[in-house]
């Protein structure tokens, strides 16, 4: 690896914007490559970030000798045979979420980096760098609630016919492998696994309420956990709200409970009056940072979740959200479904994260 890293962005769609300027941001780093299945966009993309070279077949990219690393920003069904085949060509990998389609393509990506330790492999889940998951992550670590008993998370948001239908793969069990589980909720799935210490079980079930004829996955769906603290959770979703974005993450413990909704404490309760005078005063305290790019619910993380992965590359250490720890989200998604189908409890499996 020369001074200079060089990157290849394969999938030019809506969120390659915050991989590009995310790149660009960090000293010493090179976008050589937009690349996409749409000529057009790669070359909106190429004009706009002046990207010397673009291409339709991410095989052109892996070839070039001088990629240090790729990002993968492509649908969902993609990502694992192009990180399987970067892996294998010596690249380091970023890959957005959801990292995989299914349970097999997952397992062949864990896999394929094991093959490759020395390479950084990274799942791309942008809210474990805001300031107010971290903060109510350390009030987990530091035991503030105590035993926790219960911990939920809910999405509530609006996904139009013509979102879905803007992209063939959407609202697919191939191309997306579900619908707002898999997409949308999946980011606060995440942070309440990641939060908690992740979930050992799953039972949930789902539905198509008002998106009959235009997708053939969920708008809709609940599920309880076993999770691996002891505690219990519930997941509760939905892409057909009459609100635009909104999220909750709750916390309920033998000596304390907190509400999170939009980054910002709903409520902060604890035995120890000062406990949540604190808890309340450090998560409000959180900066709001305005988004540079991209949509308003992607937040500001993903220009910090970059950054660390080039640093991770040229440290030669783990990036700090690994594919192996982001891959516990999706096998959890992965498992509501299964769970659904299968209608009963189904252990969420362990990659060894």
């Amino acid at each position: 690896m020369t001074a200079t890293l060089r990157c290849g962005i394969i999938g030019c769609g809506v969120v390659s914007p915050s991989h590009f300027e995310g790149f660009l941001r960090c000293p010493g780093v090179e976008v050589t490559w937009a690349c996409d299945l749409v000529a057009d966009k790669a070359e909106k993309m190429a004009r706009r970030y002046n990207v010397p070279r673009i291409t339709r077949d991410f095989r052109e990219v892996l070839a070039d000798e001088a990629v240090d690393c790729i990002s993968i920003c492509t649908d969902h069904a993609s990502h694992a045979p192009i990180a399987v085949a970067a892996l294998a060509a010596g690249k380091h990998v970023l890959c957005e979420k959801s990292l995989a389609a299914n349970d097999d393509d997952l397992r062949q990506m864990i896999d394929a980096h094991r093959r490759r330790p020395d390479l950084v492999f990274g799942g791309v889940f942008q809210h474990r760098f805001d300031p107010a998951v971290r903060a109510l992550k350390a009030l987990v670590e530091e035991k503030a609630f105590g035993d926790i008993l219960t911990a939920s998370v809910q999405v509530r948001c609006f996904r139009s016919a013509e979102y879905y239908r803007a992209d063939a793969w959407r609202g697919t069990w191939h191309g997306e492998g579900g619908a707002v589980l898999i997409n949308q909720a999946i980011h606060f799935i995440d942070v309440l696994l990641w939060v908690v210490g992740g979930a050992a079980a799953a039972c949930g079930t789902y539905s198509n309420l008002r998106h009959q004829g235009v997708i053939e996955t969920e708008d809709v769906a609940a599920a309880a956990l076993r999770l691996r603290c002891g505690a219990l959770g519930t997941i509760e979703v939905t892409s057909a709200s009459n609100l635009d974005w909104e999220y909750t993450i709750s916390i309920h413990g033998s000596d304390g409970a907190l509400d999170l909704r939009d980054n910002r404490p709903l409520k902060a309760i604890f035995r120890d009056p000062a406990k949540a005078i604190a808890a309340a005063a450090r998560l409000s305290a959180v900066p709001s940072a305005a988004v540079v790019s991209g949509k308003y619910y992607y937040g500001t993380g993903h220009a910090a979740q970059i950054a660390d992965f080039v640093a991770a590359i040229r440290e030669r250490r783990p990036p700090y959200v690994t594919a192996l720890s982001a891959a516990h989200a999706v096998a959890t998604v992965l498992t509501i479904y299964r769970s659904h189908r299968e209608g009963r409890w189904l252990e969420v499996a362990d990659f060894g994260e």
